[in-house]
């Protein structure tokens, strides 16, 4: 039996500029990795799911993607624990 590859899995909050949610959210849909994306109130305005098949291609994701789009103004980087996670369908 083959086991599924293991992917790299960050979880990235977001600041934007005020009002510019809907715009950063729609930004982050074209992006590959992005895997889930949601606005949210309280001291960051979009949490992010990214996922790659390394954490190089993680790191590129994050730091050439989403960290550019023109309406981010800052982030805050949790890289997830391979092994250590659940998640239910």
């Amino acid at each position: 039996m083959r086991m599924p590859e293991a992917l790299a899995t960050a979880i990235v909050l977001l600041n934007t500029d005020i009002g510019a949610e809907d715009e950063v959210l729609e930004q982050l849909a074209t992006i590959d990795g992005v895997v889930e994306a949601s606005v949210v109130y309280g001291v960051y305005d979009i949490v992010v799911k990214v996922r790659a098949k390394t954490i190089e291609e993680l790191k590129d994701v994050i730091t050439n993607k989403i960290r550019k789009l023109p309406k981010v103004k800052s982030t805050l980087t949790m890289v997830v624990v391979e092994g250590k996670t659940f998640e239910r369908k």
